[in-house]
Order: C-alpha cells, then sequence, then structure tokens
C-alpha cells in the first residue's frame, strides 16, 4: 500500500455542510456467505452488480465534487456501475484480517471456543501482518482529513468495504473505534453522513433496495 497522504495546511473547517456518502461495495461470494474478506481481491456477485446499480440511482441527486474508491475491484467495479467516477485511495482498503482472511466467524468462534468478533478480540497474522482496528481507525482518520474540506465546497462519497467504512463512521462520529461494532452495513447500501446543528450526524444508513432483515455477517 502506498504511504499515507500528508496532513493538510489547514485544521478541518467546522461544521461543513456538504453530505459525506458512504457507499458499500457490491455483493460478493466471500460476502454472501459472511466470510471475512480483507485484501484478497475478488469480484461482486451477478446480484452484487444490480446492487451496485440500485446504489447508483440513491445517489444520483448528490453534487459530488470528490469521489473516492478502494483500490480493490469489488469497490472499483461498484463504483463504475453506480455511475460515479471515482479516484483511487489507498487508504480505503479493507481492514487487514491476517489469519482470519477468508474465514466465517462461526468457524473461529468453533476453534477458538468462545463467542469471538474481530472489534472485540482482533485478528492473528497470517500470510498478511494483520490490523488492529486503531489501525484501521488511523487509516480512516486520515482519509477524512482529506474528505471534511472538500465538505464544505459540496458531496462527497466514498465506495469501500463494510468494516473500514463502519470505523471511519465511528471516527467521524467523534466516538471510539469500537463502536463500529453496533452499527451494521449491507453489501451495496448507501448511508448519508453530515453536519447537525454543528454535530456530525447520521443522516441516514444502511439504505438498499430492500430493509434489512438481520444484521450484516461480514
Amino acid at each position: 500500500m502506498d504511504a499515507p497522504d500528508p496532513l493538510p495546511d489547514r485544521p478541518a473547517p467546522d461544521n461543513p455542510q456538504g453530505k459525506l456518502v458512504l457507499l458499500r461495495h457490491g455483493e460478493t461470494e466471500w460476502s454472501r456467505t459472511g466470510r471475512h474478506t480483507g485484501r484478497t481481491d475478488i469480484p461482486l456477485t451477478a446480484h452484487g452488480e444490480e446492487l451496485a446499480r440500485a446504489a447508483g440511482a440513491l445517489v444520483r441527486d448528490f453534487d459530488f465534487g470528490l469521489i473516492l474508491s478502494s483500490p480493490l475491484q469489488r469497490a472499483r467495479r461498484t463504483a463504475e456501475l453506480a455511475g460515479l467516477d471515482a479516484e483511487i485511495d489507498p487508504l480505503l482498503i479493507e481492514w487487514d484480517y491476517g489469519g482470519y482472511e477468508g474465514r466465517a466467524t462461526k468457524e473461529i468462534r468453533a476453534e477458538l471456543g468462545y463467542d469471538w468478533t474481530a472489534f472485540a478480540h482482533g485478528v492473528i497474522r497470517g500470510d498478511t501482518p494483520g490490523e488492529t482496528v486503531e489501525e484501521v481507525a488511523a487509516r480512516a482518520s486520515r482519509v477524512l482529513t482529506r474528505v471534511l474540506p472538500a465538505m464544505a465546497e459540496g458531496d462527497v462519497a466514498l465506495i469501500a468495504h463494510g468494516h473500514c467504512l463502519r470505523i471511519l463512521t465511528a471516527v467521524f462520529l467523534r466516538q471510539a473505534p469500537r463502536f463500529a461494532a453496533q452499527i451494521s452495513l449491507d453489501a451495496g447500501s448507501v448511508s448519508v453522513l453530515g453536519f447537525s446543528r454543528e454535530q456530525p450526524a447520521i443522516l441516514a444508513w444502511n439504505h438498499g433496495p430492500e430493509l434489512p432483515q438481520k444484521p450484516s455477517e461480514s
């Protein structure tokens, strides 16, 4: 991954009026089956492509001055199908799950013998080193140092991944990174962040073609 962008010359503006639109990539085979999909670069399913197109209809009326995407193909393809001309930002790549890459939570719990979660217990080294929640939050914070000034000029779209966007939302809301465990985000969903009475706020969350019936497994 490229080195993080340098910090800006000026601090973030106070109470920018643009909206921050979060688009989680459409379904992949691994997200469909609840497998942790970090750095593995797998494509969308046919249904995932349908979700991406539907998300494009939801964001059509925003006035985007900045559009950023994860470098992984599932995010880039989602942006394309949603009609968004995105710039690649390597900081938006998904959490590095290390030794838990490609594995489902129920499988990991059966192996460990307790109710493991990535947020509460972390990941282990595997073919990649893995990341802590706080390391993902640090990347998200770097993204927001670029996003917040752009929100003073218009709307911003981020096309990325479930855990990455949930943690970025926690940072945006000025909450601890592990607050992200309490918000679910479905494949192909659209969410909107912004400011309400000078406070960062969730304006819309987890919108898709259907209302979710259960929390996302990935």
